[in-house]
């Protein structure tokens, strides 16, 4: 417990400098963000009644901005971070905090749609706001709904929810695997995300047993067959039979996998208290920190060679935003004070 003790701490001062980063960086300062920390000495104040405009998150290694097309998808999931952080999280309980997502959030309802009445919603934005690319997936209507509901939990205003969003993947029609290389592909990332997900729902309604189930289908197995023996790390895709994946990433290492991994864990500590999950937790937790963060300009990198060397330097883009690495430190933390204080696993 000790050893847990001490990373609560390391990944609560790393959620704090994270957060920090994003605020720093992330925020268009002349189409109506922060230019800086809202809450550092001497930052200029944004003047009243600014349009909004969003975030940028295509960001380097040092935090400045290499493109300012703004993803929408992205827009939504740092709503949602900056939202829920200020809802649940005493010392994010800011109201420039709020004001930002506030802001970003009347950005989206405002540009989001290609045309007025759409019910679909564009994947990229141009800096002030117009559609610059559409995409068949349903990712930017599902991150506005996530974002958007979050904020008005936050703020209390209903008019920005707009009730339960269910997203499902793709099956075939009758649910059977699919032929071929696409049939067989493994991602360990989305199996954990999903054990987390899965998890939580088991402790909120006391399903010990379901929950029994899921920890060696979708927590161990995948990080059985997921972990690089050779390097440490997860493997992006992997082939069911043993083929090389068709992914030309398969080798890499991404941010995300390892921050669900983390998640899912003490998710998995916390409702079937285990020795080896905590082992398991801190060989993941450790491989993280020490490959993906980033202790000069902060925040983590992204990409990884199979070696664990820096693939790309850059610290966002059309893919990575600020959302994956927030969360998971924010639920770790949640959930490593559930563990300390000793709460009761469902029975």
């Amino acid at each position: 417990m000790e050893e847990l003790r001490a990373w609560r701490g390391r990944i609560g001062a790393e959620l704090d400098a994270v957060v920090a980063f994003w605020e720093r960086h992330s925020h268009d300062p002349e189409h109506g963000g922060h230019p800086g920390p809202p809450s550092a000495p001497g930052t200029p104040k944004s003047p009243p009644n600014f349009p909004p405009r969003g975030f940028f998150s295509c960001l380097s290694r040092d935090g400045s901005v290499y493109d300012d097309t703004k993803f929408v998808w992205l827009q939504g999931r740092q709503i949602w971070v900056y939202s829920r952080l200020y809802r649940t999280v005493p010392r994010f309980r800011r109201p420039e905090l709020l004001e930002a997502a506030r802001k970003a959030g009347e950005f989206l309802e405002s540009h989001v749609r290609p045309e007025p009445g759409s019910s679909r919603a564009a994947f990229a934005l141009s800096r002030d706001g117009r559609p610059v690319r559409l995409q068949r997936s349903f990712y930017s209507e599902a991150f506005c709904a996530l974002g958007l509901d979050e904020l008005g939990r936050a703020a209390g205003e209903e008019r920005y929810r707009r009730g339960d969003t269910v997203v499902l993947e793709n099956v075939s029609p009758e649910g059977e695997e699919l032929p071929g290389s696409l049939g067989r592909l493994m991602n360990p990332g989305h199996a954990l995300e999903a054990a987390w997900l899965l998890l939580q729902f088991c402790h909120r309604r006391g399903d010990a047993a379901l929950g029994a189930r899921v920890v060696p289908a979708l927590l161990q197995g995948p990080l059985k067959w997921g972990w690089d023996p050779q390097h440490g790390g997860l493997f992006s895709f992997l082939d069911a039979d043993g083929h090389c994946p068709t992914q030309l990433e398969w080798s890499m290492k991404l941010w995300w996998p390892h921050a669900e991994a983390m998640v899912a864990l003490l998710a998995a500590q916390r409702f079937q208290p285990q020795p080896s999950l905590v082992s398991q937790f801190l060989q993941v937790a450790q491989y993280t920190f020490d490959k993906f963060r980033d202790p000069e300009h902060g925040e983590w990198f992204g990409y990884l060679n199979r070696d664990g060397s820096v693939a790309l330097s850059i610290k966002g883009g059309p893919y990575k935003g600020c959302f994956h690495v927030a969360r998971a430190l924010l639920m770790c933390e949640e959930m490593l004070d559930a563990i300390l204080e000793g709460e009761e696993p469902p029975q």
